[in-house]
């Protein structure tokens, strides 16, 4: 089973990210961590069963070394904020590994309070993994650790990620979904490739929907 995760929004700088978020949306966010892999930081905009991720690089010299490191860099380069990827929740992420002939890799990163969050991944850093596409995730944390759980008190109340926008070929997304991608709200709109909007789920039943600077597809 397949459901929204989470959404990476590249930013050059977290704490100005962090504020213009507030400010412009009503979503409040809290410090992360670190993941010293990719040389970059994030905050978390959490929103209960899913959250918002805003990374940025923060070690510029382990960034450039790194894939995902080098194209947050291109994505930020002009100083606008742009999506960068969006994570699915997978049930059985090893059956998708299978399918999709991936590797299936560890993950971590390091929390403010010096704890360490731990997931699984597929399809992160794999070149068989087109930029625009999602990526699968599995957290080895107890639910009430998901990032999206992060007490914090929003100005407007949000339930999850409602819907997500992607310019592609949805011939292209609907083979790497496979048939769990049949339950996801996803819109495909015409364009080049690339996670284009966010729509928040709000508890009145109406949505927040954030499009910031035009997508780019990172590769």
């Amino acid at each position: 089973m397949l459901s929204f995760d989470h959404a990476v929004l590249a930013v050059a700088d977290l704490d100005e990210a962090g504020e213009r978020m507030l400010r412009d949306h009503g979503l409040d966010s809290v410090p992360g961590g670190h993941h010293p892999r990719w040389g970059t930081a994030n905050r978390i905009v959490p929103l209960g069963a899913a959250y918002l991720e805003l990374m940025a690089v923060v070690d510029p010299d382990v960034g450039r070394r790194t894939e995902l490191g080098r194209a947050v860099l291109e994505l930020t380069a002009d100083g606008e904020d742009r999506w960068f990827v969006l994570s699915l929740a997978d049930t059985d992420l090893d059956a998708t590994a299978r399918r999709l002939g991936l590797e299936v890799e560890d993950g971590s990163r390091v929390r403010t309070d010096g704890s360490v969050v731990r997931w699984r991944a597929v399809g992160v850093e794999d070149e068989e993994r087109a930029g625009w596409l999602p990526f699968f995730i599995e957290w080895q944390v107890p639910d009430e650790l998901h990032p999206g759980r992060t007490p914090v008190d929003h100005p407007i109340p949000p339930e999850g990620i409602g819907r997500v926008e992607f310019g592609g070929d949805p011939r292209q997304l609907g083979a790497w979904l496979g048939d769990g991608g049949d339950e996801l709200a996803i819109d495909v709109v015409d364009g080049g490739p690339g996670l284009r909007a966010i729509a928040v789920a709000l508890a009145d039943g109406s949505e927040l929907t954030l499009r910031p600077a035009p997508a780019r597809d990172p590769r």
